[in-house]
């Protein structure tokens, strides 16, 4: 299977293509979130200020940031559990202190005027969070993380604004235990050739999570609508193409994690003199 899953991407990447072409787009209905990944992560670099003020500018319904732990419990947005893909020097973030990874240029990767760009603390990415907006934050770690996470999102006046993501079950429900006025969602793996199944809708219910946090190639109608019906939220990710995103909207998703957030509100077109 894991042969084919390239070319069935390209395939549905093309038909997406074709299908914008082809069809007059829909208006994109103001109910469905379009929840910028990684921040506007197609034009400025993953997880940073930049990114995320930028998916803001774009008109991003919510931002999406990845967190960890550092060796001296601060919280930090960034992906993957080393710094070498972003910052060319490889530093494991759980094992390094913070104030030597802020040293770190994760910007100059992406283009040269992004140079110098730092990777920021979370509650500098929560300060940037408009009124009527939302901040997503997916849980990169495990259950160590939640302590100090508590007490971040406590003290930054912007509490009911976040939603908590993550693929592992245990520390989710242990997020909403520890804080369950927060709404937090389970993230399911990628499925190529294969839908999603109506246990995981069980498994998000009665280990008491608010939704679903789910992969394009995997969802149906018939998955959506079993959502639904036990009262949880729907979110999809990853989705960068205008066509594709108004079908999705049709099969009922709440929201559309994208890294291009402006491309996909405006249908394809172009946003201050760029395909945003």
């Amino acid at each position: 299977m894991t042969l084919f899953a390239p070319m069935y991407a390209s395939f549905r990447a093309a038909s997406g293509r074709l299908r914008r072409r082809c069809l007059p787009l829909p208006h994109f209905a103001e109910q469905v979130k379009v929840i910028a990944h990684r921040g506007a992560s197609h034009l400025a670099p993953e997880n940073t200020l930049a990114a995320v003020e930028l998916a803001w500018r774009l008109g991003a319904d919510a931002v999406e940031v990845d967190v960890r732990l550092t060796q001296d419990r601060r919280i930090v947005a960034i992906h993957d559990p080393t710094t070498d893909r972003t910052a060319g020097v490889c530093l494991e973030v759980a094992a390094t202190h913070s104030s030597h990874l802020r040293r770190l240029d994760v910007g100059r990767y992406k283009h040269a005027r992004f140079a110098g760009t730092c990777i920021p603390y979370l509650e500098e990415v929560l300060q940037t969070v408009p009124p009527d907006r939302q901040l997503f934050v997916e849980l990169k770690c495990g259950p160590e993380i939640l302590p100090p996470l508590h007490e971040t999102l406590a003290h930054s006046g912007r509490q009911a604004q976040v939603v908590l993501l993550g693929f592992d079950l245990a520390t989710m429900k242990a997020a909403k235990q520890r804080m369950p006025e927060t709404p937090a969602c389970w993230l399911c793996d990628k499925r190529v050739f294969v839908s999603y199944g109506c246990r995981l809708v069980e498994q998000a219910r009665t280990g008491g999570m608010d939704g679903l946090d789910v992969h394009w190639s995997g969802l149906t109608r018939h998955f959506s609508r079993a959502v639904k019906e036990a009262g949880l939220a729907l979110y999809l990710w990853t989705v960068d193409d205008p066509a594709e995103a108004v079908r999705f909207q049709a099969m009922g998703v709440d929201g559309i994690t994208t890294n291009r957030p402006g491309w996909i509100r405006h249908r394809g077109a172009v946003v201050d003199g760029t395909a945003a």
